[in-house]
């Protein structure tokens, strides 16, 4: 049977570089950076080089980047320290943000009694600029929450407008960027951006790693209680190996950037191609059918009826995709992105998200475009 990986939103498969990096910091440079002798001088000056380079990729300064426990474990430490040290008494999101981002809101409507409002959203699930800077002008001590790239549709926002029209306003600005990371350029002296997240393993890195964005002069106080690590932010021995992979995954993910969205925008456009030839009134959920304004590695496909248990024949056929977030695998409740976007009767077909890396090919593609076909019954 073949195998076709096709949930790269979910994860990513790590690159050899990757591992080989990994297992030489395992094997070889195992010392505690916060040791004084050798084994853990030699370790932090690894650790604070790796904070040097991904700094450099993102075009800031490596004193702005804090090593976490992957993207939500960011998400959680910038929209805490905005409430509980930054005074934010609002926090403007959607309804289509990342759990990390949506849970963690909640609970601060909980325990400390902040506001929240939702923006409204476009009929293809962007967010409505107008009705966002209504929301802005009362003077409120605020902070905007909106992601970089939508993890379920591909939708993006431009991260410099939002960043100045939150300027305008006095406003902070958080992006979640977990998705756009390594595969959009990025420069964060240009955007103005004051917060963002991001996770290794959607690069091609580990899992459970990643690091927050906290611009230059923003106060931040303890996130994880316990020693000095993370300039006393986050307490915790810091996972050596996988920040070091994550470094070297973010390396590549820069260095091929250019070639690498030329190729998936190629692969998926050739994709939508094939969907529209192969399946009547093919529909696509949110922007991600527009190549040039969605991120370049996923693809939301709305099939013209309900089609029961279509995740799971494929994936006896080998294909690999999903509904939506692979956070929500174990709910009942399916997407919550897609129920903020479509109307009632379209929420009854089957979407299934689709996300590419440059592994994937269009022989891959014809062969899902076959099993499909097989699948699906007009």
């Amino acid at each position: 049977m073949q195998s076709i990986y096709l949930d790269n939103a979910a994860t990513t498969p790590l690159k050899k570089e990757v591992v080989d990096i990994m297992t030489e910091t395992h094997m070889n440079n195992f010392g505690n950076p916060s040791s004084t002798h050798q084994y853990g001088r030699k370790a932090k000056a690894l650790l604070e080089s790796a904070r040097k380079n991904i700094a450099k990729y993102l075009h800031c300064d490596p004193s702005e980047i804090y090593f976490t426990g992957g993207g939500t474990e960011a998400d959680n430490l910038i929209l805490f320290n905005s409430v509980r040290n930054l005074g934010v008494k609002r926090i403007i999101t959607s309804l289509i943000e990342h759990h990390a981002v949506l849970h963690t809101i909640d609970r601060l409507v909980f325990s400390d009694h902040i506001e929240v409002c939702y923006v409204k959203l476009l009929e293809d699930g962007s967010p409505n600029l107008q009705d966002l800077e209504n929301l802005l002008t009362d003077g409120k001590p605020t902070l905007v929450s909106l992601m970089w790239v939508n993890n379920e549709i591909g939708n993006t926002i431009d991260l410099k407008q939002l960043a100045l029209l939150c300027k305008k306003y006095g406003a902070y600005f958080h992006s979640d960027t977990v998705q756009g990371i390594g595969h959009l350029p990025l420069n964060l002296k240009e955007t103005g951006v004051h917060f963002i997240a991001a996770s290794a393993h959607k690069f091609h890195g580990p899992k459970g790693v990643g690091f927050a964005y906290i611009q230059k002069g923003i106060p931040i106080q303890a996130h994880l209680i316990g020693g000095e690590q993370e300039r006393a932010v986050r307490a915790g021995t810091e996972n050596l190996p996988g920040i070091l992979g994550m470094e070297k995954a973010l390396q590549l993910a820069t260095e091929n950037l250019e070639s690498d969205m030329f190729k998936l925008k190629e692969l998926k456009s050739y994709f939508i191609e094939e969907l529209r030839n192969n399946f009547k009134n093919i529909q696509f959920n949110g922007t991600s059918a527009a190549i040039d304004i969605s991120a370049p590695h996923i693809l939301n496909v709305r099939f013209p009826k309900s089609i029961p248990m279509l995740l799971f024949q494929l994936d006896l056929k080998g294909i690999a995709a999903s509904g939506g977030s692979a956070c929500q695998s174990g709910s009942n409740k399916g997407s919550h992105v897609l129920q903020n976007v479509l109307n009632e009767q379209e929420q009854k077909k089957t979407s299934v998200r689709f996300s590419f890396s440059t592994l994937n090919t269009k022989e891959e593609i014809d062969c899902l475009i076959m099993i499909l076909k097989e699948l699906i019954k007009d």
